[in-house]
């Protein structure tokens, strides 16, 4: 291939070299010669040039078979050099003055408005410049003048198509009617002229592209008839012949839906139905594959806008906030979305944004640290929290083991409870002085009005009691759980109502009234380690979440353990997308079977579940599931409760399900989800949790449902704009056990009480003589609940000045979590962190000799509390929060960023911080990091990067968990600042604490590309894992800075480079390659091959239909002299001399190039 601007071919080279034959060509007609030198100006400019100045037949021929020859030759490279030099220009000039005459030579007009649609398909402005010449309604002139004949109307018909590209100028054909010329173009079912057939529906499509023709063709009832139209030519196509032609009115049709008029109008003629019951043919049929997949898009986008079956946009729960109004205004539209129409015209102008552009390239802002945004005064609260550095140890005298454990216990617990009440942390309002009034499941929604009122109000001793029996005394809503306990206790006698039995509980023995609960655990006992079913009970009580909790999730107080062994991602079918989307189509074309009855509705408590329809809930802890609806006997559309305070933010689910029959696949589509893409099209399934199964002691989480797809759906705000979107994760699940209790989440749960929970056993276990481990209350959140802040270190091993001095010099490690509530695999991460450091591992116990550990395992308790999935209750993204956070509506925030400005203040800037969190669109583990040189490398700056001094020690960790983690990926980490991301917590604690390793660690929902987990989904063993590698890759970091520790601990540490295999890709983006099927809807039908437009010319050109017309139009033309076709051959051989061995076969294809050729002056096709 020839290429512009390189040694072996230019078009200034070879015209030196063909300087006499050039002028030779040019004089011996009678014409001058160029005026500009010849060293100004390029061989294709004077080929330009002669064609906008050709006076006779045959030299314009001559000119156009060599530009289309030499175009033909290349690739799209000499199509878009040309251009740049003026080509569509020159080619428009040339039709205008070829085409401006009473009787147009149409031996020139075809070869020139073939080369033009080819050039001018490339050119993005050739609709303006076309505008400009003149040619846009001379060419729909030259149409309504060669109806009659097929090819030349072709040609008009490319030519437009090339046109409408531009809005204005589509706009301009069909104010001059057109649309209406072209539509009456297209016939009925036949078999003759099939190219120029295709080229009118092709060029009807492309005036489609603008709202004012598609409302022109929605007002003079032509989506009818395209729709009869296809119909016609479907039906009547036996053979196959004419799929082109259906292929391109559904083409047609795509662009007509492009509006909200053009979809109610293929919905309203019975398009539905008709493309529902062609597809079904296609399926069936070979050789009409190509037309399925447009047609389940225009199914997809003809679906009319459903309103989500919701009362209210906002979400179920309300929160007063401080200084603020409670009413919550419902969603409006931005200026920017104000109707659909103009946002889908709009992007088709609109280039996509570069992810460079969201670089920060600004030096200073990197930078330079900015000041404080506090006085240095109100610093000195935080010393409370570095017990470690004012602990006199003197424990360490004491010689009985029991005193020592006693005397530890008393003073950690006697530590969180001053610093719960510490006044400089405490809310400025009452406190109650027991628990929290805990209503029964029967009540247990309360408005957030009532709820606050009833918060303030003091509880007595008596009272607290009654409501911690009645919060643990069931864990069920659904009779199935009574049947199914009672089945395992191999009892006879009924279990007694909720009601019945907290009467029974208040006027009798506390031996008398043992709960089902507690003999559950006698007979089963309890084998999750770290977990005690009672003490997350009696944690459970001081929970505070809006509606007021009252019932226990079954997996959240029994506990779980993982599987035995690994899960493979399983594979995904083949069209299941497809399949599914089917199956919404038949809701709206056959309701024979549709049930449409609400199930489940969580702001309604009196709603009577039919005996025949599985039962759900949601409201307990981290639970998250609005309505269900069930549609068909065995399916449902479940809708999820928004985030608190606001109307966004609904991926987190997590519900129980009973009253199920075994063996039945069960179809469930949660349709209100948000994002635009998901792990769920990549072999990512929800969890599942059986209450038969941890019973019969198989306690799992376990990643279940087939069919598992996630795609954009037809449902749209219920009160919101309808431009709205939101997408359908659907799965199929089939229960294997009769009246079984299940629990349905989107990942592996992690509540807020089972924090509590688990770092109370912690604190139980540890040796006080070894380990330091104190839990203090960072803060109190907005619902009152603790903020827990963890301080892990190794006890001295005396009491002597040279121990001392090296506790209160060590440097610190923070690490926080879960700062967006969805995110629970964070916490599974961070629970594998805490276990380790607790542990006896030699690892651990250098660690804990090196490092003092901050570590904030839970940085959003609200929103964890009430199953949120991004935002706390303030309705705000905490991990945006970071630059100016207030201390009312984001105290979790404020002061764990006082708490580090704090270390900063007195000399102990961290020398680590992680912030671990959860990435819903990507496999594996990595890190994000803070670099400044390859933020400005990656952004193009032109900050001469050579002379800034960087540690490239932010490497350290990541690189060293890619030896040890098998799944941990090195590649996909990076080190960019973006803008967007300016207010984290990873940005803001490197760029204003100046914390070189400052990382936001991402695990994914699902499994890992690489490695010896290559193909599993991610379990809760592997995340905890991950959590232990993170610290053990600490190890290097130590021995950077000469820390004490013992060098031979390295050799504990798993580094076998033959299992550790990783072999990942290099991945900046947050997506997954293209889903194998369209997730959004498609704005454009999907090209086949070989109907290109180029295609479609070439054919054109080849074909001998209208020759004969040709030939007698040739010969009213002057004599041409036997120059021609030897200059023609002279100057070729001179433009391709560098090229010696191509030329022979340049020559070969001279004859067919394009299917024209030029032979004594004529065109030959």
């Amino acid at each position: 291939m020839f290429s512009y601007g390189q040694n072996n071919f230019t078009w200034n080279g070879t015209l030196r070299e063909l300087e006499g034959s050039c002028g030779a060509f040019c004089t011996e007609r009678g014409r001058p010669r160029m005026s500009a030198p010849l060293s100004s100006s390029s061989g294709l400019e004077v080929l330009l040039s002669t064609l906008q100045n050709a006076g006779d037949v045959e030299s314009t021929l001559n000119i156009l078979s060599v530009l289309d020859e030499l175009l033909s030759a290349g690739t799209d490279r000499r199509i878009h050099y040309m251009i740049k030099k003026g080509g569509s220009d020159a080619l428009l000039s040339a039709l205008v003055n070829t085409g401006r005459s009473y009787s147009p030579n149409y031996s020139v007009l075809l070869p020139l408005l073939h080369l033009l649609a080819k050039v001018g398909h490339r050119d993005r402005r050739i609709g303006m410049k076309a505008e400009e010449a003149g040619a846009v309604q001379l060419t729909l002139s030259l149409l309504r003048q060669n109806i009659a004949n097929p090819r030349r109307a072709a040609a008009c018909l490319w030519v437009l198509q090339v046109f409408s590209s531009s809005v204005c100028t589509a706009n301009l054909i069909g104010e001059n009617h057109g649309l209406d010329v072209i539509y009456h173009l297209i016939p009925q079912y036949t078999t003759k002229h099939l190219h120029t057939i295709r080229a009118a529906i092709t060029a009807f499509a492309a005036l489609l592209c603008t709202k004012a023709n598609v409302s022109c063709a929605v007002e003079k009832g032509y989506v009818s008839g395209l729709l009869q139209l296809y119909e016609d030519w479907f039906s009547n196509d036996s053979q196959h012949e004419a799929t082109t032609v259906c292929h391109s009115l559904l083409c047609c049709l795509h662009k007509v839906t492009s509006s909200t008029a053009g979809r109610q109008a293929v919905f309203a003629q019975g398009g539905l139905r008709l493309l529902y019951h062609t597809t079904q043919t296609c399926l069936l049929t070979k050789g009409r594959e190509c037309l399925v997949e447009p047609s389940v898009q225009l199914m997809r986008k003809c679906l009319p806008k459903t309103p989500l079956p919701l009362t209210s946009d906002q979400s179920a729960y309300t929160f007063p906030l401080p200084g603020r109004s409670h009413d919550i205004p419902e969603m409006v539209m931005a200026a920017d979305e104000s109707s659909e129409d103009e946002e889908d015209e709009d992007n088709q102008e609109a280039e996509s944004r570069e992810y460079d552009d969201d670089l920060e390239t600004d030096l200073n802002k990197l930078r330079r640290r900015p000041e404080p945004d506090r006085p240095k005064e109100l610093l000195n609260q935080y010393s409370r929290l570095f017990p470690e550095l004012s602990h006199d140890f003197q424990e360490l005298d004491l010689s009985s083991a029991s005193e020592d454990t006693s005397s530890s216990s008393s003073s950690s617990s006697s530590d969180e409870d001053a610093e719960f009440s510490s006044p400089s942390f405490r809310r400025n309002r009452k406190r109650s002085t027991g628990s929290r009034d805990l209503s029964p499941s029967s009540s247990g929604s309360h408005s957030g009005t009532e709820m606050s009122s009833e918060r303030h109000a003091s509880v007595s001793s008596q009272s607290g009691a009654d409501n911690f029996r009645r919060h643990r005394n069931f864990l069920s809503t659904s009779p199935s759980f009574r049947s199914l306990v009672k089945e395992a206790r191999q009892e006879t006698s009924s279990v007694p109502s909720v009601g019945a039995q907290d009467a029974e509980e208040e006027g009798a023995a506390e031996s008398q009234h043992r709960t089902m609960i507690d003999r559950l655990l006698e007979r089963h006992g309890a084998c999750i380690p770290h977990h005690d079913p009672r003490m997350y009970r009696a944690a459970a009580a001081k929970t505070r979440s809006i509606p007021g909790f009252s019932i226990l999730a079954f997996p959240d107080f029994w506990g779980h353990l993982p599987p035995p062994g690994h899960e493979p991602m399983p594979p995904r079918r083949p069209n299941v997308q497809r399949l599914k989307v089917f199956e919404d189509v038949r809701r709206f074309l056959n309701t024979d079977d549709i049930i449409n009855k609400v199930v489940f509705d969580l702001e309604d408590n009196s709603l009577q579940c039919p005996c025949d329809a599985l039962r759900f809930y949601s409201k307990f802890e981290c639970g998250n599931l609005r309505k269900a609806v069930q549609v068909r006997r065995f399916e449902y559309d479940l809708i999820l409760n928004a985030d608190a305070n606001c109307s966004q933010h609904t991926q987190w689910f997590y519900f129980e399900v009973s009253n199920m029959e075994p063996d039945v696949p069960y179809r469930f589509n949660v349709i209100n989800c948000e994002k635009t893409n998901s792990q769920f099209n990549y072999g990512m399934q929800p969890v599942l949790y059986s209450v038969r199964e941890a019973l019969e002691g198989r306690p799992h989480w376990i990643r279940t449902g087939s069919d598992v797809c996630y795609f954009r759906n037809h449902f749209c705000a219920a009160r919101g704009p309808k431009a709205s979107t939101f997408y359908t994760l659907t799965f199929s699940i089939t229960f294997k056990h009769q009246e079984d209790v299940c629990y349905l989440a989107y990942h592996y749960p992690y509540t807020h009480t089972a924090l509590k929970a688990h770092l109370k056993e912690l604190q139980k276990l540890v040796d006080p003589s070894t380990v330091f481990f104190r839990q203090q209350v960072l803060c109190e959140t907005l619902a009152e609940n603790c903020c827990p802040l963890v301080t892990i270190t190794a006890c001295p091993a005396s009491r002597s000045w040279r121990d001392m001095h090296q506790l209160r010099n060590r440097p610190c490690i923070v690490l926080t979590a879960r700062v967006h509530p969805g995110e629970s695999n964070a916490s599974w991460v961070m629970k594998g962190t805490l276990e380790f450091l607790c542990s006896s591992d030699p690892v651990a116990q250098s660690l804990r000799e090196a490092f003092i550990f901050k570590i904030i395992p839970m940085l959003n308790p609200d929103g964890v509390i009430n199953g949120m999935s991004r935002c706390d209750l303030n309705g705000e993204d905490l991990n945006r929060q970071w630059c100016k956070p207030d201390p009312s509506l984001s105290p979790t925030i404020y002061h764990t960023k006082g708490f580090l400005y704090y270390l900063n203040s007195i000399g102990r800037t961290p020398l680590v911080f992680c912030d671990y969190h959860g990435h819903s669109r990507k496999k594996n583990v990595f890190l994000y990091g803070c670099s400044m040189k390859e933020t400005l490398w990656q952004s193009g700056s032109a900050v001469d990067t050579v002379g800034l001094k960087e540690d490239p020690g932010y490497r350290t960790i990541p690189k060293t968990l890619d030896r040890i983690a098998p799944a941990f990926s090195f590649n996909s980490c990076n080190y960019l600042v973006e803008k967007s991301r300016s207010a984290t917590a990873r940005v803001v604690v490197w760029r204003e604490m100046g914390v070189l390793r400052s990382y936001t660690m991402e695990s994914t929902y699902n499994g890992c590309d690489q490695g010896i987990y290559k193909g599993l989904q991610t379990g809760t063993r592997e995340l905890q894992e991950m959590g232990v590698k993170f610290c053990q890759s600490l190890l290097y970091v130590g021995k950077d800075l000469r820390t004490l520790y013992n060098k031979t601990l390295i050799h504990h540490i798993d580094l076998d480079h033959n299992i550790l295999d990783h072999k990942s890709h290099n991945c900046f983006e947050d997506d997954e390659p293209p889903c194998v099927e369209e997730i959004e809807y498609s704005a454009d039908c999907p090209p086949l091959k070989g109907t290109d437009l180029d295609s479609d010319v070439n054919s054109n050109m080849a074909d001998t239909e209208g020759e004969e017309e040709d030939e007698e139009d040739l010969r009213g033309s002057k004599h041409r002299d036997s120059i021609g076709q030897s200059q023609l051959s002279n100057m070729k051989s001179c433009l391709f001399t560098p090229h010696r061995t191509r030329q022979a076969s340049i020559s070969e294809r001279r004859n067919s190039c394009n299917g024209v050729s030029i032979s004594n002056g004529q065109i030959i096709s």
